[in-house]
């Protein structure tokens, strides 16, 4: 594949990589690097600083300010569209006639743009985002972001058509894979990218239960909250919950109890410690959409992994966790795992299980084969 080039345009600078999106986005570049793609860099840059680490896996990288302006929310289009366009961008894209990867909707305003008429352009979902959206709306509390993820949700599943001028998808996980294979051509189930070579797994057991996510995130909040109120409220096990800007309804939470802790603003570093101590890593979600990053990290790294149905669902990694739907389940299995030591059994079952289906080369061999292919034209 040495001398093939590729646009990537990412919806943000993937490093520092702490969060699911940044995670796929930033080792699915690392991978590509590895298998000789040349690849030119377009991100939107909003908060995030540069990053000269990018420029050793990039030939090169472009950065365009997101307009995060209010009147957007104004626009027909969803906002998280909207702000994320650039006359430099679709001037730099023109410049040439490799093939372009749009990192989810987000990056999508120039898809259906009739200058890119003839390209390479390929999808990369991370949620059906619709859903994720209504989702959020669901659980978050405060009554104008609720007003605001309802009205994104819905803008979102109107703008998903234009969906219909990529030549290709490139599915996160399975559930995504099968709601865009009914309505698009050219769906390809490609896993999360992750920073995981090899299933390493301490021996021994320790003395905590883990959670760990971005707790500004609504549905992280809500599990984080589940888990506090209503399973380890009744427990003397010690539980870490671990994540930045955690909620204040969470620190109220978590202070009226002796055995639970709280660890906000931690380094990467630091949380991939914790998932390697811990003795059993707890992940609920109340949402099903896309394939979650950190359940990866619990499989590769950590012992025990405890999770309910809307995390493992169809995701292949259901044989290698610990299901538990209710509170009083997830209390039970927690009693159960946490004086049990991890076997070699089970981590020969996680190397099966992990290292056929969800490692990265194999995974970039198959993006770079829908890449380069022959496409199906589309109507542009």
């Amino acid at each position: 594949m040495a001398g093939k080039h590729l646009h990537i345009v990412s919806f943000d600078i993937p490093l520092p990589a702490n969060y699911g999106g940044a995670i796929d986005v930033f080792y699915k570049i690392k991978a590509f690097a590895a298998e000789g793609i040349k690849i030119h860099l377009h991100c939107y840059e909003y908060g995030r600083k540069p990053v000269k680490e990018l420029e050793e896996y990039c030939v090169s990288v472009n950065y365009y300010k997101r307009k995060t302006t209010r009147q957007h929310l104004l626009s027909i289009k969803p906002y998280i569209v909207v702000t994320r366009n650039s006359d430099e961008l679709i001037d730099n894209l023109l410049k040439d006639k490799h093939p372009i990867l749009f990192e989810g909707l987000h990056c999508c305003y120039y898809l259906d743009d009739k200058r890119l008429a003839g390209r390479t352009k390929i999808v990369r979902t991370h949620n059906i985002e619709h859903d994720y959206y209504l989702n959020l709306a669901r659980v978050e509390r405060d009554v104008f972001k609720k007003y605001y993820f309802y009205n994104e949700s819905y803008k979102l599943q109107r703008f998903e058509k234009v969906l219909n001028h990529a030549n290709a998808i490139a599915a996160i996980s399975k559930n995504d894979f099968d709601y865009f294979a009914e309505k698009y051509r050219n769906v390809n189930h490609v896993s999360a990218f992750h920073p995981n070579e090899k299933v390493e797994i301490k021996s021994g057991k320790w003395e905590f239960v883990l959670y760990h996510g971005s707790l500004e995130v609504g549905e992280n909040n809500e599990a984080a909250l589940f888990l506090v109120n209503q399973v380890f409220s009744d427990l003397e096990i010690p539980l870490v919950i671990a994540g930045n800007k955690p909620s204040k309804e969470l620190k109220e939470a978590v202070a009226r109890y002796k055995h639970i802790t709280l660890k906000s603003d931690i380094s990467t570093t630091e949380i991939y410690q914790l998932i390697a101590d811990a003795q059993i890593n707890i992940l609920p979600t109340f949402q099903s959409t896309g394939i979650k990053l950190k359940l990866l990290a619990a499989l590769y790294s950590g012992r025990h992994c405890i999770v309910n149905s809307f995390m493992v669902e169809n995701t292949g990694l259901e044989e290698i966790c610990s299901i538990a739907n209710t509170s009083l389940e997830m209390q039970e299995t927690v009693k159960e795992l946490f004086t049990q030591q991890f076997t070699q059994s089970e981590i020969d079952k996680r190397k099966e299980i992990l290292l056929s289906g969800f490692g990265n080369r194999e995974n970039i061999l198959k993006l770079i084969k829908v890449i380069y292919l022959p496409q199906p034209a589309v109507a542009d």
